[in-house]
């Protein structure tokens, strides 16, 4: 590693003086261009990158550079060389130099460092009942070891909103952390609509969120599903037809869709009258679920440790990641990967898939995954995004972060994750630069 850095400054001093003496400072046109090499192979936002090569140019207004579709900013050039800085959050890819209308693409893969920073949003870490400011406010995730939410989504404002089934109540914390009810009573559980406090949940789950920015809750305690209004009003569209654990609202059409997690388990379409139609069948205990841009589901199987993709109106099935029936804790493409009993599922603008670890009954320290899994989208490569093995508390970076029993996961329009940390009690934020 220290020869390579040493070679890539040495380069780097040679290319500063090449500008100075290139004696052919124009690029041609047609003629065949090169990348013959770049250097380092790897870094974050901010790396400068050196790229050798022939048919360049010195005028750095014909030239583009890019990797995964991201511009880099060129700070200096010549015809066989070229200084550029790679963005922030630019991913990984081959690197693309353009002069005119040449076209030339690398061999070598950059490989994009990410920095994914876990910090606490909200939560003292002790079970309980508390609004408040960051770690002033308390949640009851893991009162009683059976509770198995996994609700949490996010608004186009900042806001995060979790579902609290210890304290029968959903939570809103806006983008400062701080922690207020949004509806439900914490000190009376029940069931009943009404605005704010009026309302009444028993185990409030999971939530979904539409584009009107309405709320969705499914309530196995009731075995109803819940709107709740911007304004917090709770309103009960429709009945369940079997105990429900998780919504999700396809954005394309503005449908909302629940199941539970029973074996055998249906995905059920809630109509416009109220009623349950069902049209996938025969889940074997499915968890998280959540639709792509385009209108396909996602759902994470607990009891199959996989992730299953559902296309838009076919419903047809296709492997995302995981082997049916193994579990474990690995990385990889696709089948290649392992989960072990994963619960919270999201899926970002782009299509990335993210899964929460540990959907183990009492989110027990001895379930192998305790982390954030990032799914890329269309590749199915599987990676950690932050946390690991281990249960814990850890605030830190990616890997050296620690959770215990992670169970929702939702990300928000400027790609910031949120976890619901049930034995921790708290709501984590990752920031991914």
């Amino acid at each position: 590693m220290i020869r390579i850095i040493c070679r890539y400054f040495i380069l780097a001093a040679l290319f500063l003086a090449g500008c100075k003496k290139d004696d052919t400072p124009s690029h041609v046109p047609g003629a065949p261009m090169t990348i013959s090499e770049f250097m380092p192979l790897q870094g974050g936002g901010g790396t400068s990158i050196l790229i050798n090569g022939s048919n360049f140019s010195s005028d750095t207004a014909q030239l583009e550079v890019t990797i995964n579709g991201n511009k880099l900013a060129i700070t200096g050039a010549n015809t066989h060389q070229i200084m550029a800085v790679v963005p922030s959050k630019c991913g990984s890819g081959n690197v693309i130099v353009k002069v005119g209308g040449d076209e030339i693409t690398s061999t070598t893969v950059f490989n994009y460092m990410f920095t994914r920073s876990v910090s606490n949003f909200a939560g003292s870490g002790t079970a309980g009942f508390a609004n408040g400011k960051g770690n002033e406010a308390q949640f009851n995730f893991s009162g009683e070891a059976w509770y198995r939410s996994k609700g949490i989504v996010t608004d186009d404002d900042g806001n995060v909103f979790v579902a609290d089934p210890g304290n029968h109540c959903i939570r809103k914390i806006d983008s400062a952390g701080n922690v207020t009810v949004f509806a439900g009573d914490p000190n009376n559980g029940g069931h009943a609509d009404g605005q704010g406090l009026s309302a009444r949940f028993s185990l409030p789950y999971d939530l979904a969120i539409d584009n009107d920015r309405n709320l969705y809750c499914v309530d196995p305690g009731n075995w109803d599903i819940r709107r709740i209004s911007p304004d917090g009003t709770a309103t009960t569209i429709a009945w369940a037809s079997q105990e429900p654990w998780s919504v999700a609202v396809d954005k394309s059409t503005g449908d909302v869709y629940y199941l539970g997690t029973v074996s055998p388990a249906n995905v059920y379409r809630v109509t416009p009258e109220g009623s349950s139609e069902s049209v996938i069948s025969g889940l074997n205990y499915p968890a998280g679920m959540d639709f792509d841009n385009e209108g396909n589901l996602y759902i994470a199987s607990n009891g199959d440790h996989t992730v299953t993709k559902f296309t838009k109106a076919t419903w047809a099935a296709a492997p995302v990641a995981g082997a049916a029936g193994v579990a474990g804790f690995e990385n990889g493409e696709g089948s290649a990967a392992r989960f072990a009993f994963p619960w919270g599922l999201a899926v970002d603008a782009d299509g990335n898939l993210y899964v929460a670890g540990n959907g183990t009954w009492d989110g027990g320290a001895y379930n192998p995954d305790q982390s954030i899994r990032f799914i890329s989208a269309g590749a199915w490569m599987v990676s950690i995004y932050a946390g690991s093995g281990t249960a814990g508390y850890a605030n830190a970076i990616g890997e050296a972060a620690a959770f215990s029993a992670p169970g929702g996961v939702a990300v928000d329009k400027n790609g910031v994750v949120y976890v619901l940390d049930k034995n921790n009690n708290r709501v984590r934020k990752i920031i991914s630069e």
